[in-house]
């Protein structure tokens, strides 16, 4: 066991539940500056306030919100990236490397993969081999494994039970300590990608919903069935209300709140 790895996986997983809040918020990288993360140190005071345990981002947004961390929020460093929406293909590059992390002090690296894609096997060798070198500093690597492309000949749904435990399991095969992706829909189908997935699961929270109670229904659903937390963005700092956003899901991860209670923190029926 490296000792390095397993010390910085206490720093985003509380050690009575095992369980993690990860606010994802590299999102500017791509998309420039989307409204809930316009003002870095504002989205990040916020966090701190609402004791996260983890915020996953890109080194401008830590440079830009330095005056606003502490200790009780660990720093989750994107390293992969490399296009926009100006016209990049979605293609995942290496644009940060691990030593970059341990000198921002983070307690992990994050890289995406996606998996069916025409570019699968770079994708996969280049986060092989990076997570070897986040091993050897100490750095536990989350996986986001995305689902791309076809299986039999279909077009692979991003939530399909049976597509999510493929991404999941492969994911944790290639090294990573922790694993970021899609809820399945329901507990039962979510139960089995959990059951074959050897390390936790955080689920994401995808494309921006107007239905807040859908949002902690699944979180709630997702943590019933084994699930180890959340790892979301735009469904929670795009809120009005940012910081009750936090608080609730807060209270759905580690205090064990009902959907009905993390909704009334909110104000929605």
């Amino acid at each position: 066991m490296n000792s390095g790895v397993e010390l910085r996986r206490h720093a985003i997983f509380r050690k009575d539940d095992g369980r993690s809040v990860v606010i994802a918020m590299d999102h500017a990288a791509i998309a420039g500056p989307i409204e809930g993360i316009r003002n870095p140190s504002a989205i990040v005071g916020s966090c701190v306030a609402q004791k996260v345990d983890a915020i996953l981002t890109t080194k401008g947004m830590v440079s830009a919100s330095l005056s606003e961390w502490d200790r009780t929020t660990s720093l989750i460093l994107r390293l992969t990236g490399g296009f926009t929406i100006l016209g990049g293909k979605f293609e995942e590059e290496l644009v940060v490397e691990p030593e970059t992390a341990i000198s921002y002090g983070a307690a992990a690296a994050a890289l995406t993969v996606k998996f069916g894609h025409e570019l699968e096997g770079k994708f996969i060798k280049q986060a092989s081999l990076a997570i070897d070198r986040c091993h050897t500093l100490g750095l536990p690597v989350m996986i986001e494994a995305m689902v791309h492309g076809s299986l039999r000949g279909n077009p692979a749904s991003v939530t399909n039970p049976e597509t999510v435990g493929m991404v999941a399991r492969m994911g944790a095969e290639l090294g990573a300590d922790i694993i970021k992706t899609h809820y399945t829909g329901d507990p039962s189908s979510f139960a089995k990608v959990v059951e074959g997935c050897p390390v936790p699961i955080l689920i994401l929270g995808g494309s921006k919903t107007d239905s807040v109670r859908n949002i902690f229904q699944e979180i709630y659903d997702s943590l019933e069935s084994g699930g180890k937390g959340v790892a979301m963005g735009r469904n929670i700092w795009e809120h009005e209300h940012v910081e009750l956003m936090l608080k609730a899901v807060h209270g759905l991860v580690h205090d064990h709140w009902s959907v009905n209670e993390a909704c009334d923190t909110v104000g929605i029926p």
